[in-house]
C-alpha cells in the first residue's frame, strides 16, 4: 500500500528533488531517484546523487553528503511518503568513468 501511495506522489517528489538540486548547486550535478523495496521488503526511496568533483575532495565530501542528505530529507518530509530514504553518492568523474545509465 505504501509503495502505491508514494508512486502517486511522483510529481511532488520530482519537484522536491529539483528544488533541492537548485539549492545545492554547484555541489550537486544531478539526482536520480526510484521507489522500490529495500533488502528487507520495506518501502524505500533510493536517491542516486552525482556530486561535482570539487565537492568530493578531502574533508568537503563528508560535509557535502551531510548537507545534501539533510536538505533532501527536509524537502521530502512534507510529502509523508512513509518510505525509508537511501542516498548514494558518486562524483561526476566517477559517473563519467563508470557510465551507469541508472545514474545518468
Amino acid at each position: 500500500m505504501q509503495l502505491a501511495s508514494a508512486r502517486r506522489k511522483q510529481p511532488e517528489i520530482d519537484a522536491a528533488v529539483a528544488e533541492a538540486v537548485k539549492e545545492l548547486a554547484p555541489s550537486v550535478h544531478h539526482i536520480r531517484w526510484e521507489i522500490g523495496e529495500d533488502w528487507s521488503g520495506d518501502g524505500a526511496l533510493f536517491l542516486r546523487i552525482v556530486l561535482s568533483d570539487d565537492a568530493t575532495q578531502g574533508k568537503r565530501l563528508g560535509k557535502t553528503t551531510r548537507r545534501v542528505s539533510a536538505l533532501l530529507l527536509e524537502k521530502l518530509e512534507p510529502l509523508n511518503l512513509d518510505l525509508l530514504v537511501y542516498p548514494s553518492f558518486r562524483s561526476r568523474s566517477e559517473q563519467t568513468s563508470i557510465r551507469d545509465k541508472a545514474w545518468a
